[in-house]
């Protein structure tokens, strides 16, 4: 592995782009803490927003910015001026995010070991995304010119809510180098042989596992692992084979399996026959070679935003029978499949190493850290006149600053481009929902737009195998569910569950997700590029749920079940969740701008406290 070379590090924290990442990351910060109602903030004469505090010798400190409410769902929007530090009587640029968490510590909601763990995590953003955007820059990046392959690693962005949404912690410069996606570098996975009495395989309906398998690596590459095998005395026929990402053999699989590896129940197999490319998940690697080849979503023990990227074993065995379940109810559903035309890609087999740990203290060290799941490539879905972006790339902008859809909107107009974009990819979720009674978590990352020229034409759909809700009861056809694992009792994550019986937590799911993440997203970037008024934009999406429900008058009673266009939903608190022990869901109501005007929660002033 090639070091990164030391300049490229110092020139990018050099570099203009390292300020410009600084005062992202302070607006994100910011707008978060104050949005979660997590600071104390106070309100001057002349509308500025101040949060006091205190430097290391005990003088009174302050932090002012401005700041102003949304429409879609309160957000919480920063102006464009940099936040400013006063203290001794002078004003100056807020310079550190540590120093500015460390001031002001006793104006926020936090534990103090979890602040400790933030403070690091903003750290690293700041310095791995100041790397990405110097290296952009220093390339020329055009995405317009990009297929959807490259653009799931030029798209550069990251979360535009969570500011930590670049911290990859676990990964030292080097690999972020190595294997961040913006870097597009090959990367060769490794397969190792795992005794199938660790291991838990699922396939979807009519995939056989060892033709499969035969399918990605290739005739010669197979038999020169199952000779790898039998030279290390096992038999071909008692083990499973899987991929695993080069860190995680590195960083975890090498160091921590040492029994596993010393009884031969872990066999190291060699390189896969092709190079893949980081999508902008990190852990998910898709072939350059042969695109066609299913995307490879590999367990990887790092902290990106909010969560640890391990697989839980009992999720990678829900993902291809929820795929298969899911392909069921689509290919059921006339207006899906054939006016919506809707895609999902399914996540076709999952394999999970699961060993019985050694003691519980060290159940961590294996548990979720040797897994794969393989989803079915975009690329076969795709028409001969058809192209894809991620949905992240329709809030992306060029070097200069122009939208990368910016030729789509001028050629089609804002609001005709929205209109279709809103049948295109709104309403099949809808009516999954409504009609189905499934509620899935389609994150600006688990959606991919599908156009024609510019103009949206439908959307396909990833990431099954945790983002799932619904209540079985209320499902449209609760006989075609299948049975699914359930988390087991060592599993901590309290938002990792499937069913439910509370059918706000299913529509909320659906709104919290798709709706304040991937299209309120849009909403705000649409304004602030376009002047689209925000309430006109929700009114857009408003009319064409309406005019979608007009279609369907048999799903009255359903709309009334699962009723989208209440005052107020419930969002999670994710900056919160970083600051607090992950010991229950975090959430806080907010107005939901799907509602009509006249029945819309009337939000609070920012600050005032």
């Amino acid at each position: 592995m090639t070091p990164p070379p030391l300049d490229l590090v110092v020139a990018a924290l050099r570099a203009p782009t390292y300020a410009d990442v600084r005062r992202r990351l302070f607006r994100q910060l910011l707008e978060s803490l104050v949005y979660e109602d997590a600071i104390r903030v106070t309100t001057t004469d002349d509308g500025a927003s101040v949060v006091d505090g205190t430097d290391e010798q005990g003088h009174p400190v302050q932090y002012v910015f401005t700041a102003r409410r949304r429409y879609g769902f309160d957000r919480v929007s920063l102006g464009p001026e940099p936040v400013r530090r006063v203290a001794d009587g002078e004003s100056a640029e807020a310079d550190s995010l540590i120093r500015f968490l460390g001031e002001v510590r006793q104006a926020l909601t936090a534990d103090p070991e979890c602040l400790a763990r933030f403070c690091r995590e903003l750290e690293a953003t700041l310095v791995k995304d100041a790397l990405a955007q110097y290296v952009r820059i220093e390339r020329g990046d055009v995405l317009a010119e990009h297929d959807y392959d490259t653009l799931e690693g030029t798209v550069t962005d990251g979360h535009r809510y969570h500011p930590a949404y670049k911290s990859r912690i676990g990964f030292d410069l080097e690999d972020n180098l190595t294997y961040g996606p913006e870097f597009r570098h090959p990367i060769r996975p490794l397969w190792i042989a795992a005794h199938r009495g660790i291991s838990r395989v699922a396939t979807a309906t009519e995939l056989a596992e060892d033709a499969f398998v035969a399918a990605q690596l290739g005739e010669v590459t197979l038999r020169d692992f199952r000779n790898r095998i039998a030279a290390a005395g096992g038999v071909p026929q008692d083990y499973t084979l899987l991929p695993v990402h080069p860190w995680q053999w590195r960083e975890q699989i090498a160091p921590t399996w040492a029994d596993q590896l010393r009884r031969q129940e872990v066999i190291l197999l060699g390189e896969d026959p092709h190079a893949f490319a980081a999508q902008q998940s990190i852990r998910t690697l898709s072939c350059s070679d042969m695109p066609e080849r299913p995307y490879l979503k590999l367990a990887l023990s790092i902290v990106n935003t909010s969560t640890s990227r391990v697989l839980a074993p009992h999720t990678v065995g829900n993902a291809p029978v929820v795929s298969d379940w899911l392909r069921g109810v689509v290919a059921r559903d006339a207006f899906l499949r054939d006016e919506c035309r809707l895609v999902v890609l399914g996540e076709v087999m999952g394999t999970a190493v699961d060993p019985a740990p050694a003691a519980d203290l060290v159940r961590s060290d294996t548990y979720g850290t040797l897994a794969c799941i393989w989803r079915e490539s975009l690329h076969p879905f795709l028409e001969r006149d058809e192209r894809a972006v991620p949905f992240t790339g329709l809030t992306a902008r060029e070097l200069d600053g122009t939208p990368l859809i910016d030729p789509w909107v001028r050629a089609q107009g804002v609001r005709t481009w929205l209109r279709h974009l809103v049948r295109a990819s709104v309403l099949p979720l809808l009516h999954l929902l409504f009609r189905h009674g499934i509620a899935l978590e389609s994150h600006a990352q688990n959606m991919v737009l599908v156009h024609r020229d510019g103009v949206p034409q439908r959307v396909a759909l990833k990431d099954f195998h945790d983002g799932v809700r619904f209540s079985r009861t209320h499902l449209a056809e609760p006989e075609a569910c299948p049975v699914l694992a359930a988390p087991p009792s060592h599993h901590v994550n309290a938002n990792s569950f499937l069913e439910t019986d509370d059918l706000d937590q299913v529509a909320d799911f659906l709104l919290d997700a798709f709706f304040f993440i991937n299209i309120g997203e849009l909403g705000l970037f649409l304004a602030d590029a376009y002047d689209l008024d925000e309430q006109e934009f929700w009114t857009v999406v408003r009319d064409q749920i309406r005019a979608y429900q007009k279609r369907f008058p048999d799903l009255d009673a359903r709309f009334e079940l699962f009723d989208v266009f209440k005052p107020a939903i419930e969002v999670e608190k994710l900056t919160t969740r970083r600051l607090l022990p992950d010991t229950e869901v975090r959430v806080h109501a907010v107005a939901n701008p799907l509602a009509e005007p006249a029945t819309r929660r009337q939000p609070d002033s920012v600050g005032g406290r």
